[in-house]
């Protein structure tokens, strides 16, 4: 199975880490980082909004996305969460072969 990252966002540091914690306990990813303090701007329902909102970045199999897709958004407080497949290229062997045992189902 290829590598991939999943790039989402949440609305806080607590939410972030809930959704991190059982992604990586689920096995639906290896590891996911937390990036806090991001500021957004983007269009919703008609207005533009701004708010802070919390990256993580999932790195996991590309055949574990839909399910881990499906579990952020029944985790998530938005109506529609970002949650953004990202395909990788050449990576150092024994980190893929570890992201890969890590996801396994």
């Amino acid at each position: 199975m290829d590598p991939v990252f999943v790039y989402m966002t949440a609305g806080s540091p607590d939410e972030a880490r809930r959704i991190a914690r059982t992604l990586v306990e689920e096995r639906l990813a290896a590891c996911v980082n937390i990036i806090d303090g991001m500021t957004s701007i983007y269009r919703w329902e008609g207005a533009v909004e701004e708010g802070c909102e919390t990256v993580m970045i999932a790195k996991t199999r590309a055949g574990r996305f839909e399910e881990l897709a499906a579990r952020v958004r029944a985790l998530h407080s938005y109506t529609v969460p970002c949650i953004i497949e990202i395909p990788l290229g050449r990576g150092d062997a024994p980190y893929l072969d570890w992201l890969r045992a890590e996801s396994a189902p």
